[in-house]
């Protein structure tokens, strides 16, 4: 490998290793601060997210399978019934041809 190789490897290192830190000391001000909430609701947050970006541009059947997982998951607070009622209620509106 030539130097230009190494670094290249040498910079992403570094960089990757600054990320985190930044991370690190960044999270260790928001906890200070009165920001601090935001941290404990990112996980939620985060999924949710990426629930959303699922659902974007889907059919009407897979919106109706979503809310139907979603309140069982409000009423149970139970991770594998909320995936059974979304897979059979999404399994049931395909078999209706909705």
């Amino acid at each position: 490998m030539t130097g230009a190789h190494w670094a290249v490897i040498g910079i992403l290192a570094l960089a990757a290793f600054s990320i985190r830190v930044l991370g690190l000391v960044a999270g260790g001000r928001i906890r200070a601060s009165r920001h601090a909430w935001v941290l404990d609701e990112l996980p939620g947050l985060i999924v949710i997210s990426l629930v959303a970006a699922s659902l974007a541009g889907q059919p009407l059947q897979t919106w109706i399978a979503a809310g139907a997982a979603l309140g069982t998951a409000a009423v149970t607070n139970h991770v594998i019934a909320t995936m059974v009622v979304g897979v059979m209620a999404f399994a049931g509106l395909a078999a209706i041809g909705l």
